[in-house]
């Protein structure tokens, strides 16, 4: 009765909330297109441009036996610090370099090929999905705050953030023995790559073609999540829901934090955009609007849960560890944030008028292409250069202490 009870309520939820949702789109018709609208506007400019190309390359790059030859070469890096194996360092650049839900994907995709374990993808997941370069640097830092030069704080302050939570989650799961190995050579990397491409057997051509028709297809997928909960978010300020949630909150911690903060931040667990809107409207104080940028783009927001729910469904990888990193990776994203304000000498206050709705920045949509696809290029040639750095120094030190 107690296992029966929980599915049959989950069964009557769904219909129910569907419902509700299909009768808001019929009484608010122009505010649902102007929200989905909007929705498809933030997908266009940031969201396609930061993941397509990368999604094809990232195809690629597995179909070509690159993972497998960085796996190879990596491991004595990935192992001790993340407690990952060394093929995790591709999925850390993709997802750096693209966002969500880059990493959630081509985590998928090697716990389905076998290539790690259940722990280990959880563990990846913690801190392998990131808002991309192109949202911090384009739409946060030049369009909502108007000083572009925020970026490097902001974007400094989320992934370090990241990478702490990757460190920290290396105690996560049952089988916490460090597997030494010893120093690969490049030559053994190299042979990995040709075996895996022996393997896999497929021609380039197909290989491409298969690489282009399933970008497209998730980015799409993405498009759709975007769309679905800015719609779903409209709704729910439109029949008041989050106000009187903000409202509840206030009541506890009103000596904290004013209302219109509580809102916003409210607005950014539930949706990243509208979230990062809502802290920047909400005060003119510089101090409070780094914070909480870096609190709501830490968390990310339930919209992008739903994305890495759907996306690792087919695996029997759990939403619970990357949840608990979610929350750490917030605090921590505030903390460093408010320690590097204090060392960078911006005057407290705003000089820019505070945006009342999103504003992607003065840029045309082809530049705002090309910026992003720039970021998240030199995001992933910084990443992987950083990797091969660390492992050139640990050898030296290892080859010092001898």
């Amino acid at each position: 009765m107690r296992q029966t009870l929980p599915n049959s309520l989950r069964q009557s939820l769904h219909p129910l909330l569907i419902a509700l949702l299909a009768l808001a789109m019929f009484i608010y018709p122009q505010e649902v297109l102007t929200s989905a609208s909007a929705g498809v506007s933030l997908w266009w400019k940031f969201v396609l441009p930061a993941l397509l190309p990368f999604f094809i390359l990232s195809e690629l790059l597995m179909g070509a036996g690159f993972v497998h030859f960085l796996g190879v070469l990596l491991e004595p890096l990935m192992r001790p610090l993340f407690h990952l194996p060394g093929k995790a360092a591709f999925v850390v650049a993709m997802g750096y370099t693209s966002g969500f839900p880059m990493g959630a994907v081509l985590t998928a995709r090697l716990r389905q090929d076998q290539e790690i374990t259940q722990e280990e993808g959880e563990r990846l997941l913690t801190f392998t999905n990131n808002p991309s370069p192109g949202f911090i640097f384009g739409a946060v830092a030049s369009g909502l705050l108007g000083k572009p030069e925020l970026g490097i704080l902001l974007a400094l302050s989320v992934y370090l953030a990241n990478l702490l939570v990757g460190i920290l989650f290396r105690f996560y799961g049952s089988n916490l023995t460090v597997r030494e190995k010893p120093q690969t050579p490049l030559r053994k990397a190299w042979r990995a790559l040709l075996s895996a491409q022996a393997k896999d057997g497929r021609p380039f051509g197909l290989i491409f073609g298969q690489a282009i028709r399933q970008s497209v297809t998730t980015v799409i997928t993405v498009g759709g999540y975007i769309v679905f909960f800015s719609v779903a978010l409209r709704v729910l300020t439109l029949w008041h829901i989050t106000a009187v949630l903000a409202n509840a909150l206030h009541l506890i911690l009103g000596a904290f934090l004013p209302l219109a903060n509580l809102k916003a931040l409210l607005d950014g667990l539930l949706e990243m955009t509208l979230g990062c809107q809502g802290v920047v409207a909400a005060s003119s104080n510089l101090n409070a609007q780094i914070a909480g940028l870096a609190f709501v783009m830490g968390w990310g927001g339930f919209s992008v849960f739903a994305q890495i729910a759907g996306f690792t469904a087919e695996t029997d990888l759990r939403i619970s560890p990357y949840i608990l990193g979610r929350v750490i990776h917030a605090f921590l994203s505030l903390g460093l944030s408010e320690l590097m304000l204090r060392f960078a000498h911006i005057p407290t206050f705003s000089q820019s008028p505070i945006p009342t709705g999103f504003n992607p920045g003065p840029a045309t949509t082809p530049e705002l292409w090309l910026n992003t696809l720039h970021l998240s290029t030199w995001m992933f040639i910084g990443t992987i250069s950083t990797f091969l750095l660390l492992l050139v120094v640990g050898k030296v030190l290892a080859f010092r202490r001898r």
